[in-house]
């Protein structure tokens, strides 16, 4: 049986690590929540895998009770900032500074400065971590010491805020460019409305100082939501990134990042249920029956009003429920004053903004009857944007299908050549990352000349109806005319689906042909010239661009890049798909 080490044992080893440097910086990731982006890395140290002095609070308690924590503080940093650099880490770099050090004699002024310019790293990328968890008058900390970082060209964080025990004397007085939050509070945030109210506080403070704040220990999906609900913009924590040597400068937001819409243009607006939101008032789940009466009363309008519960709505109050208990005798006298989550209907028809018109048309018929004479409360990522009625949206889907049968090829029934120009150009606005396949069926006339417009519309037909069975998804198929046809992939197995479209292409053309044409492997037809010549079977051509949306001004230029692939791919034999190089109309 092992025994545990003594404690001179620990002094021993924390000596023999600090002499032979055994002690190995990680990086823990600090992510912006809007972007999905990492911003820096908070550097934390660890020791020896195996050893008893791994966690870094073993490390500094062990370094505390021997006198050694300011030789490891320094001995710490200068690893810290070697790895940084050999790693080539991009971003800000957090150093953590205990006010302790600052006052004493091991701090040579200027150390640090020295190492960065030995490392070749720019002094701005540094961000000194101050930790509030010390006292600082009982260690000689002077504010004129953290002014001299930043003068000398440092950003300064306060870290642990609200645990300390200057509190927010020390924010207002410090000025920091960040703030971290405890993570105290940020447990179990999206539980504990306490904990919100705190939160919500900090940010309110730090928008008006000009503070920046980090919400750290963030270890849940829920938590995270919670606090970008309340403002939060940048985060550390499990949940984000665990410390790591080799930390990798991508964050996996697919989780919790909304995706942008397909495209950015006003024809996404039109076909969502934000078309349909009408600003109203909401209630809150505390207010009072004889208020709300009124509130109807003064608005005609309104058949229902949402009942929020911290920026989200749990529910509706109808019009009809609350004057039909007023009604009664002695109902206003006994109602006014009772709470609206007394008639609270929790079973309301609550709608995302994005969700399409014709998702909402789905969801709503499929209501109890009730239902389809009420309204509709709509909601972004959650949070109450206004109310709708279905007359609204009966009306926007009849405009919405009159307006596309207006820009659909009559053939197919696909979008023409209006909504490919507009869904390029909204990928390009948004600096989207898309590809653009041009379609054309090989040797199409003379097959027309010969078997007739019935036979050619078919194949048109079922190219389209191969098209949109394998660019679904995010894809957009267009028909561009004739056997003309464009599909922008959004997905990374573009290629794959392209391959297939003209395998299954190659199989299916062969059904238009008769036996004699099979056996020949072709049609004879009159050329432009009047003479008879011999046309090898049908085949279809794909080139495929990936326009640089920073250097296409607009679809005219994707249009040019695609059509100038799709003849690259038509001088091959047969089916053949040809993925150009060029990503914007420079001259290559």
């Amino acid at each position: 049986m092992t025994m545990p080490q003594t404690i001179p044992d620990r002094y021993a080893l924390l000596h023999q690590l600090i002499e032979t440097e055994q002690l190995y910086p990680h990086f823990q990731p600090i992510v912006d929540l809007r972007r999905g982006e990492i911003l820096g890395h908070e550097a934390l140290i660890r020791g020896p895998q195996e050893s008893e002095l791994y966690s870094p609070l073993a490390l500094f308690n062990t370094a505390m009770e021997c006198g050694l924590e300011h030789r490891l503080e320094l001995l710490c940093r200068r690893l810290s900032l070697e790895a940084y650099a050999r790693l080539s880490l991009a971003g800000k770099l957090f150093l953590n500074v205990s006010a302790s050090l600052l006052g004493t004699p091991e701090h040579r002024k200027g150390l640090t400065a020295e190492w960065l310019k030995t490392l070749d790293i720019p002094l701005d990328s540094i961000v000194i971590e101050i930790s509030e968890k010390h006292p600082f008058d009982n260690y000689g900390l002077t504010f004129e010491a953290i002014n001299h970082y930043k003068q000398m060209g440092f950003k300064v964080a306060v870290d642990d805020l609200g645990t300390g025990y200057s509190g927010l004397k020390l924010w207002s007085e410090l000025q920091p460019d960040y703030v971290k939050i405890d993570r105290h509070f940020i447990h179990n945030v999206d539980r504990e409305p306490i904990k919100r109210q705190f939160v919500k506080s900090i940010f309110s403070i730090a928008n008006g100082v000009g503070s920046k704040v980090i919400v750290e220990g963030v270890e849940t999906r829920s938590e995270l939501i919670t606090l970008k609900e309340l403002g939060a913009t940048i985060g550390q924590g499990f949940y984000l990134g665990r410390p790591t040597l080799q930390p990798e400068m991508r964050c996996d937001s697919e989780e919790w990042l909304p995706r942008k819409r397909r495209a950015g243009s006003e024809k996404d607006m039109a076909e969502t249920a934000a078309v349909l939101i009408h600003p109203a008032p909401a209630l809150n789940f505390d207010d009072q029956m004889g208020p709300t009466a009124k509130l109807f009363s003064e608005n005609s309008l309104y058949d229902i009003l949402a009942v929020l519960e911290e920026g989200r709505p749990i529910g509706t109050i109808h019009r009809s429920d609350l004057l039909e208990l007023f009604s009664t005798q002695y109902g206003r006298a006994l109602y006014e004053h009772r709470p609206v989550t007394c008639i609270l209907d929790t079973k309301a028809i609550m709608i995302e903004a994005d969700t399409s018109l014709e998702q909402v048309s789905r969801l709503i018929t499929e209501q109890d009857a009730v239902y389809l004479h009420q309204g509709l409360v709509i909601t972004k990522e959650g949070h109450y944007q206004g109310i709708g009625n279905v007359r609204d949206l009966l009306k926007s889907i009849t405009e919405l299908k009159i307006r596309n049968a207006r820009y659909a090829n009559p053939l197919t029934l696909l979008p023409g050549n209006v909504p490919i120009n507009r869904e390029i150009d909204g990928l390009l606005k948004q600096t989207e990352n898309f590809r653009v396949a041009y379609f054309d069926i090989n040797f199409f006339k003379p097959f027309n000349d010969s078997y007739g417009y019935v036979k050619g519309d078919r194949l048109i037909q079922l190219l389209g109806e191969l098209l949109t069975q394998h660019a679904h998804g995010d894809s957009f198929t267009g028909h561009i005319g004739g056997d003309d046809f464009v599909v922008v992939f959004r997905t990374d197995d573009w290629q794959s689906r392209c391959e297939l479209i003209l395998t299954q292409f190659d199989q299916a053309v062969r059904e238009f042909y008769s036996p004699a044409d099979l056996q020949q492997g072709g049609t004879w037809a009159m050329s432009r010239n009047g003479e008879a010549v011999f046309y090898s079977m049908l085949s279809l051509s794909c080139g495929v661009v990936h326009p640089d949306p920073y250097r296409c001004a607009s679809y005219h230029e994707v249009a040019e890049l695609a059509a100038e692939a799709k003849k690259q791919a038509k001088q091959r034999e047969g089916s053949h798909l040809f993925v150009s190089t060029r990503r914007d109309m420079r001259v290559s």
